[in-house]
């Protein structure tokens, strides 16, 4: 039983907190200053196992999408766009994640009204086509989209959500033997629960916004466009038919999100002016394609920024 205890605590010193000895990465010398590849907790899950989930699960949602014709074909205009966009935004991934220069990425477009997109640990992208019709997405726009999305991948976080899940488990376990209640902690969490169901915290998409933003930025894609996005979004928000909309459940638009990127614009811009050969000074005012956009509406729900987020 002591090893257990001492592996338990092991283990929530690692999701609680990160020791400077633990910090593997240096933060990048300009743009965005985040670290790099996640937090230590992550480290609990082998890395190859939440990967190799992750190709198994898209894959199966690839089949159902073939199974009702809803998989665009490679000759998709729209797919053709993402994946265009995509090509350049990947040599700016391995920056964040040494490992991304091993994923085999895949970009897809699922034909639904669904406002979704999402890019699963290894690389595996998709978009649904609502979340472009719906919002009338520009290319920058959807580059910080599909930053984000990269973002979450580079930082492991649904890697480290599954350790805490793993944790939690531990920590059941123990409980339960102790009181003779035998293996009740062995529930269907962690790495054995679907890898799209897991929800990140209000930090984690903190993260994934900025590192998203800063992968844009040096792709030459206007760094601007995240906040018309999320506009955008929280006007899409406001609609009767979207109140079911995955995306939008987990992706909450806010003032105080807005406000988080606008505050590290002045890191960012600079790196998009560097990347279309130009200067900060002859950058022209950014234009959204959509009039009336107006405020995003009040934040509210979770508080803790480490819980899993809720809309």
């Amino acid at each position: 039983m002591p090893r257990q205890f001492a592996a338990l605590a092991l283990a929530a010193s690692a999701a609680f907190g990160t020791p400077a000895a633990l910090a593997q990465d240096a933060e990048p010398d300009d743009g965005i200053r985040v670290q790099r590849g996640g937090a230590p907790v992550r480290l609990i899950v082998p890395v190859e196992v939440i990967e190799q989930q992750a190709a198994q699960e898209y894959e199966q949602i690839k089949t159902e999408a073939q199974s009702k014709r809803t998989l665009a074909p490679d000759s998709s205009p729209q797919l053709i766009r993402l994946r265009a966009i995509a090509k350049r935004l990947l040599p700016q991934t391995t920056r964040w994640n040494e490992r991304a220069r091993q994923w085999k990425w895949e970009v897809n477009l699922i034909n639904s009204r669904q406002v979704n997109a999402f890019c699963m640990p290894g690389g595996k992208i998709a978009f649904y086509s609502g979340l472009l019709d719906q919002l009338k997405l520009t290319d920058d726009e959807v580059a910080e989209v599909m930053g984000h999305e990269i973002a979450h991948a580079l930082q492991e976080h649904a890697r480290e959500r599954a350790a805490k899940s793993e944790i939690t488990n531990l920590g059941a376990n123990v409980i339960s033997q102790l009181f003779g209640f035998g293996n009740l902690g062995n529930m269907a969490i962690g790495t054995s629960a679907q890898l799209l169901t897991l929800r990140f915290s209000r930090a984690d998409e903190t993260e994934a916004d900025l590192v998203g933003m800063d992968i844009a930025a040096r792709a030459g894609f206007d760094p601007r466009a995240a906040i018309s996005l999320w506009q955008k979004m929280g006007m899409v928000s406001k609609a009767p038919a979207q109140q079911g909309s995955e995306f939008l459940s987990t992706h909450p638009s806010g003032r105080s999100r807005i406000a988080e990127l606008e505050k590290h614009l002045p890191e960012v811009l600079p790196l998009y002016a560097r990347a279309i050969e130009s200067s900060m000074a002859k950058l022209p005012e950014y234009r959204a394609n959509m009039a009336n956009l107006g405020g995003a509406p009040e934040d509210s729900g979770d508080d803790d920024r480490q819980k899993p987020l809720k809309k």
